[in-house]
């Protein structure tokens, strides 16, 4: 079995698509917020590989291919963008400083606990971006000397809580502003929260996709002020 798996060159990619499809429709069935699409495949994903005895790094190699699909799934973000336009000229200063905060108060937050629970220098500079999309985390955790496989992991969880939290959250502390909304989801959760955005409407969608964008570079100007800070 695991002979047909190494000389195979697509299963990973095969695999992960069948995972998420299954997640989405015990997503669809269910409607519990716990049931989220992507947790749900990485579980099965990471069952498959215990269960057949599979090496992770056989299966990166087949599902390698769908990297590339990231940074045009990002790209496409810019749709709704694009369509709320206007609306984001009018809004400018406000989104500004909302992302501005919202990546310092991540990043501070990020110190503190790397701190508190005296995480090795390289855990933390992988923690610092984790609220940025894949694509620009990773490039500034290897920039900066962290490491990348944990700064992925830190990333993608980041973005899995915000998308099932989300809803209960703006809830919780009375967010309906829809500029709001989605300036909270795309500046914490990244693509992973957009996509729940874009479901309370297109407006928020739009909103979150650039602050994805904004909070990014945001991250990058202050990534290297905070690895500057004292840590030991």
């Amino acid at each position: 079995m695991n002979t047909f798996f190494s000389a195979s060159l697509f299963w990973g990619l095969i695999l992960s698509l069948a995972s998420y499809r299954i997640g989405l429709l015990i997503y669809h069935k269910s409607k519990f917020i716990f049931c989220n699409p992507l947790l749900i495949s990485i579980f099965l994903c990471i069952s498959f590989l215990l269960l057949f005895k599979i090496p992770y790094a056989d299966y990166a190699q087949s599902a390698d291919y769908l990297s590339y699909l990231l940074t045009p799934a990002t790209v496409c973000l810019a749709v709704p963008l694009y369509q709320q336009l206007s609306l984001l000229r009018k809004n400018w200063l406000a989104i500004t400083l909302s992302c501005l905060s919202g990546v310092f108060a991540s990043m501070c937050s990020v110190y503190v606990f790397s701190r508190f629970f005296s995480f090795p220098l390289s855990a933390y500079i992988s923690l610092l971006p984790k609220s940025v999309t894949t694509a620009i985390g990773i490039s500034l955790c290897k920039e900066f000397g962290g490491i990348p496989a944990f700064s992925a992991s830190a990333i993608i969880l980041t973005g899995i809580l915000g998308n099932i939290f989300a809803q209960t959250l703006c809830r919780l502390f009375h967010i309906s502003h829809p500029i709001a909304r989605g300036l909270a989801i795309g500046c914490c959760s990244h693509a992973i929260g957009t996509s729940k955005a874009l479901e309370f409407g297109q407006t928020e969608g739009a909103i979150s996709s650039l602050a994805i964008a904004v909070s990014g570079i945001f991250t990058a100007l202050l990534m290297g002020m905070f690895t500057l800070l004292p840590y030991s």
